[in-house]
């Protein structure tokens, strides 16, 4: 399936309206599209499960009172940004906007694929690798930043060296026409081999005040700078896509970055009590105080309105998970009369079943 061109699409009169009131970056006309199964991802479960939370709704503000247009929740929207990036602790410093700050390692092909490993710093004095594959064709191309899982051969997962080729997103989206970036995650000292509770307990010594998933949110965002900065890429039409623990990064990247524009997050744990987002590495002891009143439908909200795609398998995410779409759909509507969030539920585990590989396929042919 190749990338839908952004052409002779509709857009209501109600989003074009609400795009006037704010100066952040909204979608246009020609983005406003719909999926035939978009509705299914938005229908409520036929029940929910016992242990589905309830909870605040972002449209609220801090004296009680109902958010009901763009410009009102843009105000609330500033505030929340602003405790979850108080909380995450101060940005980290190296982030670099010169694409040719790399170095080729290796490099093949495979299906009419450019294949690299490539290095390059991700903070003063601390270099990564990633795996940029690059499919020839001529033009401007859409781009998505790759956020592997938990195994042991990080980038090689998405670059299709190792494990499942139903996981090999960044080889699998490069062959259908996109640039794609799959950074190796802090907790990996070298590509093979992870080393979570040592490599957590070098950062947070070394950035105090810091969480872990501030570090990953700034490698993600290097990831996003030099992509934008490619002659190949189309900066308007970057996205991003994670498995598990990628599924957690790209949570934080689509809620934060606002340069991506389509996302997909798969059995990450959309839920605090969801998943092990207490550790270290992610967002530490303190989610797990009864006093922490914040969750991720709040991160989800901040997203709106850039299409993002929840996909559970009844491991990490599911039926439970259902809320923080109901919660973040309230935002999303703000903006019209069509939004591009939902939850789809394969049941089949913590996996990537061959039919949730085609809806991410088709997710990002529409929404880049």
């Amino acid at each position: 399936m190749t990338p839908i061109r952004r052409r002779n699409f509709l857009f209501s009169s109600t989003c074009a309206a609400v795009a006037l009131l704010s100066g952040r970056p909204r979608l246009t006309a020609e983005e406003v599209r719909q999926l035939d199964w978009l509705g299914e991802i938005q229908t409520p479960p036929a029940s929910l499960p016992d242990d589905a939370p309830k909870l605040k709704s972002p449209l609220v503000d801090a004296q009680g009172d109902k958010i009901t247009t763009v410009a009102q929740w843009e105000r609330e929207r500033a505030a929340i940004e602003q405790w979850w990036t108080n909380f995450l602790g101060e940005p980290l410093q190296g982030r670099k906007p010169n694409a040719n700050a790399w170095k080729v390692l290796e490099e093949d092909e495979i299906d009419g694929v450019r294949r690299q490993r490539i290095s390059y710093e991700t903070e003063p004095g601390f270099e990564t690798e990633a795996y940029l594959c690059r499919p020839k064709k001529d033009g401007k191309l859409p781009a998505v930043v790759v956020l592997h899982s938990t195994v042991q051969d990080s980038i090689l997962q998405p670059a299709g060296l190792s494990g499942p080729p139903e996981k090999s997103f960044g080889l699998q989206l490069a062959r259908q026409g996109y640039v794609t970036l799959s950074p190796r995650n802090f907790l990996w000292p070298k590509n093979v081999g992870i080393s979570a509770r040592p490599e957590a307990a070098k950062f947070l010594q070394r950035a105090p005040g810091r969480k872990g998933m501030r570090k990953m949110l700034h490698d993600a965002q290097v990831a996003v700078d030099l992509l934008e900065q490619m002659p190949e890429v189309d900066p308007k039409r970057i996205g991003s896509v994670g498995h598990s623990l990628g599924a957690k990064e790209v949570l934080y990247l689509a809620a934060f970055d606002p340069r991506v524009k389509a996302t997909v997050s798969s059995e990450g744990g959309i839920g605090i009590a969801f998943s092990n987002w207490d550790a270290d590495w992610y967002l530490g002891g303190t989610v797990k105080d009864p006093n922490f009143s914040h969750d991720h439908h709040e991160l989800l909200a901040l997203c709106a309105p850039r299409p993002f795609l929840l996909i559970g398998g009844e491991s990490a995410d599911g039926d439970r998970g259902w809320p923080f779409i109901e919660s973040a759909l309230e935002v999303y509507r703000l903006y019209g009369d069509q939004p591009a969030i939902g939850q789809w539920n394969h049941r089949q585990g913590h996996a990537v079943p061959a039919e949730a590989v085609k809806r991410i396929e088709e997710w990002f042919a529409t929404y880049l």
